[in-house]
């Protein structure tokens, strides 16, 4: 699920057996039209004014992961027409080509996400851009519920330590 360049809603539909409910939370532009301090450096590389979504994905009423996206608003009202629909199949409707490239792996500890998973951190999270015609199109952060554990096995909540 972290590395994939699957659709994480694709893969979630797959693992539960259910579809994919996504809850919108907000779409609104960025304040100032530029990126907080607090978003990937990813999101510097996409052309203000900016525009933030963010979702719950549910399967079958359980709430398996929370994200965002940041978009340029002329992007984001072509793309984005259907705001319940996974980012996924709105940009692969029309068959289009697209490119993810998951630029950092994260462990997450806020007290909504322990409140909204109904367990306590920390979360595995992701982000990544999607590319079409060699330019970024969006950058994506996910966080995903343990609940997955259920089907994935159980992962360690702690950081990594690569060796060279």
């Amino acid at each position: 699920m972290l590395l994939g360049d699957g659709s994480p809603t694709r893969h979630l539909r797959l693992l539960t057996g259910h579809p994919v409910a996504v809850q919108l939370i907000a779409m609104a532009e960025e304040p100032g039209g530029q990126p907080s301090v607090r978003c990937p450096r990813e999101v510097q590389e996409l052309t203000p004014p900016l525009l933030r979504r963010q979702v719950w994905l549910n399967c079958d009423g359980q709430t398996l992961a929370w994200a965002e996206s940041w978009w340029n608003q002329d992007e984001a009202n072509e793309h984005l027409q259907d705001r319940n629909l996974p980012i996924w199949l709105s940009l692969t409707q029309g068959r289009s080509e697209l490119f993810r490239e998951v630029d950092g792996l994260a462990l997450v500890q806020e007290p909504w996400l322990e409140e909204r998973f109904g367990c306590s951190g920390p979360f595995w999270s992701r982000h990544y851009r999607f590319f079409r015609q060699g330019r970024e199109l969006t950058v994506i952060r996910e966080v995903f519920s343990p609940a997955l554990e259920q089907w994935l096995g159980a992962t360690p909540r702690q950081p990594l330590h690569l060796s060279r």
